[in-house]
């Protein structure tokens, strides 16, 4: 390409990046953001980050269990699972997301660390690996990306086969 149309097309993507001085995110960047921070309120098992990634209206569904409709049971279901995991760990890895206006749909990889309350025949915990995939679709309301599904599958599950015997750590305070 000659210098002028790279210089040009160089000023449009920054304009379309910056807008008067200040980053804004794209559709794509916002909804990345939404699935970490989902997976980083699994991980510091905090309940009120979790549920703010969820619209009223959504649905989840696990595989393992008819699906769960409308936030508030949603997050019902989920405080009642996680007491039963002393440790969670819930790791994203690649995924993909499509926009169309102010719906949206991905998929997002994860790896999770999972240990029981149950403890073996020699008292240690026990515990499983996954690797799943999400299927997501995303609704923008009042200018924020939310989940409207989330469908969950595994992928790979150590059948609780996992040695989760190692040392759990509580979670770090949070920096400011």
């Amino acid at each position: 390409l000659p210098k002028k149309s790279l210089s040009m097309m160089k000023q449009v993507l920054q304009e379309q990046i910056f807008h008067k001085g200040r980053y804004t995110m794209s559709d794509k960047e916002e909804i990345r953001n939404l699935v970490e921070k989902y997976a980083d309120a699994v991980c510091r098992r905090d309940e009120a980050d979790w549920a703010s990634t969820w619209a009223e209206d959504a649905v989840w569904d696990l595989s393992s269990m008819p699906p769960v409709k409308g936030k508030k049971d949603i997050v019902a279901l989920w405080v009642q699972a996680m007491s039963g995991f002393p440790f969670a760990g819930q790791l994203i890895q690649n995924g993909t997301v499509e926009v169309d206006g102010d719906k949206a749909s991905g998929r997002w990889y994860i790896t999770e660390h999972l240990q029981f309350a149950e403890k073996d025949e020699q008292g240690n915990p026990t515990g499983m690996f996954n690797i799943g995939v999400y299927q997501d679709k995303y609704i923008k309301v009042n200018g924020e990306w939310l989940f409207s599904e989330r469908h969950y599958g595994v992928l790979y599950n150590d059948g609780g086969s996992g040695n989760m015997s190692g040392t759990v750590n509580p979670y770090p305070d949070l920096i400011d």
